[in-house]
């Protein structure tokens, strides 16, 4: 038995966010089924190029498997219709509509509740809803912005502008909040037999996995020292330049630290007043970093390796990522598996991460063609009601 089997999730989200999470949970078990709008989908579908549907790109492939679609245009009676019968079946539905709009369609909370009252009813938003920002649009870069992170770049290399980071890490952070909410609240309703709602608001999400180590001395009230993790933002923090290549190297711990000064010829670094003195402070890593950097052109990326890998100094090799695929270790683990989709062809699929040993893992399925289920569900729901 899987996870999740039988839990049935009615998704009405777009883009990352929100179709992220419900692909972690359709990979455990759950029967997601994805509400779209008629003939365009869910923007998602159009992220990425070269395949032969455009509604079917290599991003809604990896965040839509497993996945059934149904098309629903919820300003017509008829369709609107449909969606009732639909969270009339569900455990959860998630969306990520505007709650002003949602309540014009009908489907807010107090509406889905008249439904199904034990419905989990799950909003993704830009913004808390209690806060003055509650009904401003909100995307990646909107909260990247709104959270300080693009403040970071600039304090790394000196270079005033603020910068994103280039990944959609705000949308997939809220989306892991977004499964981890979900599963609460299952949880919940199996021990209680209670519905709820569920807001998760994207900026406070990422804004708090920011704060983990960035909110640092700024914490304490009064402040003892600025917000920024020193560690994180020293500028020497980079990879290191070998013969041929580039190694990241982490020297963590002291006794790690005196290893490898003691491999790059260099021990004793580590017991000169200049190092002693900058310590007492905290601010010796940029010495250490200098000197790697000083050090490891002598030599291969991989006669390096060997060397850290039998003193146990962490260390790894810097890709680019079109070298992740050849990776020999992600090959073993079998992360990633060719699959042929029917409208697609042949591409390169990531498994789920994470591995259970009392559970059965699902037998994952391809993303959904826009409505490509909707004929499927609706001769469902017609069976249900007679």
């Amino acid at each position: 038995m899987t996870m999740l089997e039988g839990i049935r999730i009615v998704d009405l989200t777009t883009v990352i966010f929100g179709p992220y999470a419900t692909q972690m949970l359709a990979d455990l078990g759950a029967e997601v089924i994805k509400v779209e709008m008629p003939g365009v989908g869910d923007v998602s579908r159009y992220l990425g190029s070269g395949v032969p549907d455009p509604t079917m790109g290599s991003i809604h492939l990896t965040v839509n498997r497993g996945k059934r679609s149904i098309a629903l245009d919820l300003k017509k009676p008829e369709d609107a219709e449909v969606l009732r019968g639909l969270l009339a079946t569900a455990d959860v539905f998630f969306h990520n509509v505007r709650g002003k709009a949602i309540a014009r369609l009908g489907f807010d909370y107090d509406g889905c509740r008249a439904i199904k009252p034990d419905i989990i009813y799950v909003h993704g938003t830009g913004f808390g809803q209690e806060g003055p920002y509650a009904d401003l649009q909100a995307y990646d870069d909107v909260i990247q912005a709104a959270s300080g992170t693009t403040s970071l770049l600039p304090r790394v290399d000196g270079d005033p502008r603020p910068r994103y980071f280039p990944s959609l890490i705000a949308d997939k952070v809220a989306g892991q909040f977004g499964a981890q909410a979900i599963l609460a609240a299952l949880v919940h309703k199996f021990r209680t037999g209670e519905g709820q709602e569920v807001q998760v608001p994207m900026f406070e999400c990422f804004t708090s996995f920011m704060l983990v180590e960035h909110l640092r001395d700024a914490a304490l009230d009064p402040p003892i020292g600025p917000a920024g993790y020193p560690r994180q933002l020293d500028p020497t923090r980079q990879p290191f330049p070998t013969r041929d290549g580039y190694l990241a190297i982490v020297p963590y711990t002291p006794e790690s630290t005196a290893r490898l000064m003691v491999l790059l010829g260099s021990g004793e670094l580590t017991e000169t007043p200049e190092f002693q003195a900058a310590k007492a402070k905290g601010q010796h890593m940029p010495i250490v970093y200098g000197e790697i950097a000083r050090k490891t052109p002598a030599k291969t990326t991989a006669e390096w390796l060997a060397l850290f890998a039998e003193n146990d100094i962490p260390a790894m090799a810097v890709r680019d990522l079109h070298d992740i695929k050849a990776d020999p270790h992600l090959s073993a683990t079998g992360f990633f598996r060719h699959r042929t989709h029917p409208d697609v062809g042949v591409f390169h699929e990531m498994q789920p991460p994470v591995k259970y040993g009392a559970m059965s893992p699902r037998d994952l399925g391809f993303a959904p063609r826009v409505d490509g289920d909707g004929a499927a569900i609706r001769d469902e729901l017609e069976a249900r009601h007679g």
